[in-house]
């Protein structure tokens, strides 16, 4: 263990569990055959609400995955919020971290909860981004108590991937495995990596062809974690 991560442990250990004392992190919810419906939040950044290089509206990512989830007759009853620029620390271009954005997304019935990103928290403490990040998965347990919490780290389209991005994913890796989250590491994956086709002339965002890629790799984690019904 790095020593970002013995930092961080050791900060999450003294500041106390993500969850109320005597409470436990919740198990898998079951939806019955009057709850036609899943509850899915997500909140994420600019890989979320697409961009000038692709990914909006009906083009999106999540957009794109619902009908692939419907397809194998999952029915989504999804919340998104998210905004491009944000992180859990690293406020987006109208002043939200993905802490304001958990309760415009979050309901109460929802069933996953899914946060994605960032690398927008590039720099930030990692002592600040424990703390946030804690806060951010502690409110949405709040809010919806029956959900899981899917946590995915900052993807990077290189296999170079800079040391600032490597810490915010290590560190969010640790937090989502104190809070009980499933922790899908898309650096180590190598998404986007060799596929220059699927990241626009920005370097950064993804393009139609991505927002495509990343409803495959996300529609599947989010089957994955969908209670199935009895």
């Amino acid at each position: 263990m790095g020593r970002v991560a013995v930092v961080v442990m050791a900060f999450v250990v003294v500041a106390g569990a993500l969850l109320a004392p005597g409470s436990a992190v919740p198990s898998h919810a079951l939806v019955s055959r009057e709850s036609p419906l899943y509850g899915v939040a997500v909140v994420g950044d600019s890989y979320t609400t697409g961009s000038n290089e692709g990914g909006n509206g009906a083009q999106g990512w999540t957009a794109l995955a619902w009908r692939k989830l419907s397809a194998q007759g999952l029915e989504v009853n999804p919340s998104v919020a998210a905004e491009g620029r944000a992180g859990y620390v690293v406020r987006g271009y109208r002043g939200s971290v993905f802490g304001d954005l958990t309760p415009r997304a979050v309901r109460a019935d929802d069933v996953l909860v899914v946060f994605f990103g960032s690398r927008n928290d590039q720099g930030v403490d990692p002592l600040a981004l424990a703390g946030r990040t804690q806060d951010a998965f502690a409110l949405a347990r709040r809010l919806a108590p029956r959900a899981s919490l899917l946590v995915i780290g900052p993807p990077w389209p290189t296999a170079d991937v800079p040391p600032a991005v490597l810490q915010v994913r290590d560190v969010l890796s640790i937090t989502a495995g104190i809070a009980g989250a499933t922790f899908v590491d898309p650096i180590a994956e190598q998404w986007f990596v060799g596929r220059p086709d699927l990241i626009g002339a920005d370097g950064v965002h993804p393009t139609d062809a991505g927002h495509v890629y990343m409803s495959e790799k996300i529609s599947a984690l989010i089957s994955a974690e969908l209670p199935r019904r009895v």
